[in-house]
């Protein structure tokens, strides 16, 4: 006799949900076999699905697909999504663990706005302290949030971008040429990372990693930004590993489970 659990009814009818989502149209036989599962138990569960709107049954061929309930379902849940509410407890703990202050930002166009600022607890003093703030708007070129942002999109769309910005000398370090960009993206895309080298403001160093959404989407991004003193060769590269982990954890949590 078929137990009753609810907790395995539960199971059984996700079990059933994810197969005709990576399967497409799928009889019960089918499913039956594929999940190890009697067909009656199969075909009552699909009634259940039906019952409720997340399938339908093909009145010519038999078999059982999904509804595009699922769709608006995911669409509801991803448009109450917030990205501040999520990953500013991660950015407070990486900025508290590598005692620098740590920023997030969101692309807006062909620039990122400073959506969230953390500093340590314990903060040093640092020109940091005046020179960013949440609101702030940089050219996607010029900072190492944008350009890790521009290394994860399609080549004709950094072109776009570029050809957009009007490039503008901020600092002797500023790249100030397509050709220069599309050696930083290359050489970002290989350590996975980006950085400010004093191209925004003189003084000051930023390391950054893209921050990629459950579409693959570089929609976000943060950075560690410290003086130039602090910020060494070898205190980015240190840094670095900080900022690897923290761009898989918050990927994943925004649902990228390819990170």
């Amino acid at each position: 006799m078929e137990t009753k659990n609810p907790i395995q009814s539960a199971e059984r009818i996700f079990h059933i949900l994810e197969f005709i989502a990576m399967n497409g149209p799928s009889g019960v036989v089918e499913i039956g076999t594929a999940l190890d599962l009697h067909k009656s138990t199969v075909h009552r569960m699909l009634l259940s699905l039906i019952s409720m709107g997340y399938a339908s049954q093909d009145e010519e061929t038999g078999k059982y697909e999904l509804t595009f309930k699922l769709v608006r379902l995911s669409s509801q849940f991803l448009s109450k999504i917030d990205i501040y509410a999520i990953a500013h407890p991660y950015i407070e703990r990486l900025a508290n663990e590598c005692q620098e202050t740590v920023h997030l930002v969101q692309r807006a166009g062909n620039e990122v706005v400073y959506i969230d600022k953390v500093e340590p607890v314990d903060l040093r003093e640092s020109s940091i302290r005046m020179a960013s703030h949440i609101g702030l708007m940089r050219p996607m070129y010029c900072s190492g949030v944008g350009k890790a942002i521009l290394a994860e999109l399609p080549a004709e769309e950094v072109r776009s971008i570029w050809a957009q910005s009007n490039p503008e000398k901020k600092t002797e370090h500023t790249i100030m040429t397509f050709k220069q960009l599309e050696e930083e993206i290359a050489g970002i895309r290989e350590r996975g990372y980006a950085m400010d080298n004093e191209e925004n403001e003189i003084g000051v160093r930023c390391i950054a990693a893209v921050i990629l959404d459950y579409h693959n989407k570089a929609k976000y991004a943060f950075s560690i930004s410290a003086p130039v003193n602090r910020m060494t060769d070898d205190r980015v590269a240190e840094l670095a590993e900080h900022v690897l982990n923290m761009k898989k954890e918050l990927s994943r949590r925004l649902g990228n489970a390819g990170m």
